[in-house]
């Protein structure tokens, strides 16, 4: 039996706790809500149902197992973990509310108690503020999992496009000195692993974007193209990783190219992350592979200048949910 997702609250002064319990309820009424638990904010997540009319009875739970059956009267939520509500004004103790409930949901998923992680939006600034040293919740999980950083591998997925951007929060002026044939051979590996275990894609295709316009036009705007990233390409296809490329940015995700691929591997943040916002931003997933762990999330921020206007948008939390679900059941019939 696969058990319930662990649900982070994230950061409580932003929309993560509203948009948990409007995401859960959505899926509860459409009968497609999976066994999940919040981890700690039980009070708090009454007062946000009750400020923002969101009908979700919250059923305070002492231990994990009991979330299957908790669940037939509302949302489990943990209890003996909670904190003050300031929608809009981000504060220490919420911030040490909301690391005290990844660093449990991190536990629960590495345990095996919950057969995933959905992890809600952190304000980073607000972490280092309490002497949190990480660049993000990707980097934390990896070292709670006892894996290298260079192992976490961020996909953002969508319904019609995944995306894997190679090099991530560094100065664009960085990007050519930081990509190599290691490094796009490692995490191409990763990506095609975690499609073939957590989405069910038994012959992974993967789109390997260029660096430079018209991937260098012949060396003429840049060889990294030719130098490292078609090398790079070669030795995946030897190693019978289906991948291709170097693809130019400006051809990668026009429709007819998005049915060629599994994946497109991208070689900096934006051109990764642009073109998944313009197309899936309100269903867009982060995704981290290449950890023990199943771990999603939400595409977007804390949003602390909408938070506890009820304007929030359920949708990428929702997905977020039913992609965990989805990879824990693929998971699992893979490990079988």
């Amino acid at each position: 039996m696969i058990g319930p997702l662990a649900i982070t609250l994230g950061d409580p002064a932003g929309i993560g706790p509203e948009v948990i319990l409007g995401a859960w309820t959505r899926l509860r009424a459409e009968r497609r809500a999976p066994p999940a638990f919040v981890v700690g904010g039980p009070e708090l997540l009454r007062q946000v149902a009750e400020r923002g009319g969101i009908d979700c009875p919250i059923v305070p739970i002492a231990d994990p197992s009991e979330a299957v059956f908790a669940s037939a009267a509302g949302l489990p939520v943990l209890a003996g973990l909670d904190g003050a509500l300031t929608p809009g004004r981000p504060a220490p103790d919420g911030a040490r509310l909301a690391l005290a409930s990844l660093s449990w949901g991190a536990k629960f998923a590495l345990s095996g108690v919950a057969s995933g992680l959905v992890t809600a939006p952190v304000a980073k600034s607000q972490l280092a503020g309490i002497g949190w040293n990480f660049p993000g919740q990707t980097e934390f999980l990896a070292e709670v999992c006892g894996r290298p950083y260079r192992d976490a591998v961020m996909m953002l997925a969508g319904p019609s496009l995944r995306t894997v951007p190679l090099t991530v929060h560094v100065a664009l002026a960085e990007v050519p000195g930081l990509i190599s044939i290691n490094l796009i051979v490692h995490k191409a590996r990763i990506v095609a692993a975690g499609l073939q275990r957590d989405f069910g894609v038994l012959s992974p295709r993967l789109a390997i974007a260029a660096l430079n316009p018209h991937a260098g036009e012949g060396g003429q705007f840049g060889d990294e193209d030719t130098r490292i990233i078609a090398p790079a390409i070669a030795a995946l296809q030897g190693e019978g990783i289906a991948a291709f490329g170097p693809v130019p940015g400006d051809a990668l995700f026009t429709p007819r190219a998005r049915g060629t691929y599994d994946a497109a591997l991208c070689m900096y943040h934006d051109q990764a992350l642009i073109p998944l916002k313009a197309l899936e931003f309100d269903e867009g997933v982060n995704v981290t592979l290449g950890l023990p762990i199943i771990r999603t999330s939400p595409d977007h921020g804390t949003a602390f200048d909408i938070a506890g206007q009820g304007v929030a948008d359920l949708g990428a939390m929702a997905a977020a949910i039913m992609m965990a679900s989805d990879m824990a059941r693929a998971r699992s019939a893979s490990d079988a």
